[in-house]
């Protein structure tokens, strides 16, 4: 038998290939301002100088598009129809200064592609991203398979959470599922409309201790960010916050979330 180069084992599954620059935003419900998260990450990266790419990849439900009051001519619809490739469906958002690939809101049939269109639209992704400093995938919520190929594909997944319990609960669901599928997974907490930084931080304390007890894991913490009425502000207006309010207590938590990866990835 002549020995093979592929370090996998026989019967596992294969490796996916990953974007070390891919950063996944996920939750395990909906509803923990995961997509706000997304869009103001992005437009914190861009102003400390990266080249960046928001991705829309929540397929079915998109809406990053209406949080930021953007009406694109193209989107990823285009492409899963085969009209155009990811590259040409960008569309530049110059009042954050980031690229869009925007997804197609309302089109529930986008989210049972087959797994082979998958794969082959990560590896595209994979490929365009390396044109930029930042690749954000804005995940949908939960388990679903589009959820786990796509954010398999990320150097690093951002799970969002809140306080809640069923944020908790559904946030160390998708730990579970993550950690088992790829033990290597460079994935962390971020929790978001904490009451104050010591809230936040017994709720990670909370998600940690459960995860360690019995995942035998300790996903690292990302950050905090704290609840601000600016947050709602600005989503009324369709303004990202770091435009209508950059000195918010939100807009500076997230910055710092910013400065953690790019010394951290």
């Amino acid at each position: 038998m002549v020995p093979s180069d592929d370090p996998t084992p026989a019967g596992a599954p294969p490796k996916l290939l990953k974007g070390r620059n891919l950063i996944a935003v996920a939750s395990g419900k909906g509803g923990v301002g995961k997509t706000w998260f997304a869009v103001t990450l992005c437009h914190a990266l861009s102003r400390a100088g990266e080249k960046v790419l928001l991705f829309d990849a929540d397929l079915g439900l998109a809406n990053v598009d209406i949080q930021i009051g953007l009406m694109p001519q193209r989107d990823l619809g285009g492409v899963l129809a085969g009209r155009l490739s990811l590259a040409q469906a960008r569309v530049r958002y110059e009042e954050g200064r980031f690229d869009i690939i925007a997804g197609r809101s309302g089109s529930g049939n986008l989210a049972q592609l087959p797994s082979n269109r998958l794969g082959a639209l990560g590896t595209e992704l994979i490929d365009l991203g390396r044109s930029y400093d930042s690749v954000v995938m804005d995940m949908g919520a939960g388990l679903d398979r589009t959820v786990r190929l796509l954010s398999g594909r990320a150097g690093t997944v951002l799970v969002v959470a809140t306080a809640e319990p069923t944020s908790l609960t559904d946030a160390y669901a998708f730990i579970k599922v993550t950690v088992t599928n790829d033990p290597t997974v460079d994935l962390r907490v971020v929790i978001n409309a904490a009451d104050s930084r010591g809230e936040g931080q017994r709720t990670y304390d909370t998600l940690r201790k459960a995860c360690g007890n019995f995942l035998k894991v300790e996903p690292p913490l990302a950050g905090i960010i704290r609840r601000d009425r600016k947050v709602i502000e600005s989503i009324r207006t369709q303004t990202p916050i770091m435009i209508r309010y950059p000195g918010a207590d939100a807009a500076r938590d997230v910055e710092a979330i910013a400065e953690h990866l790019r010394e951290t990835r």
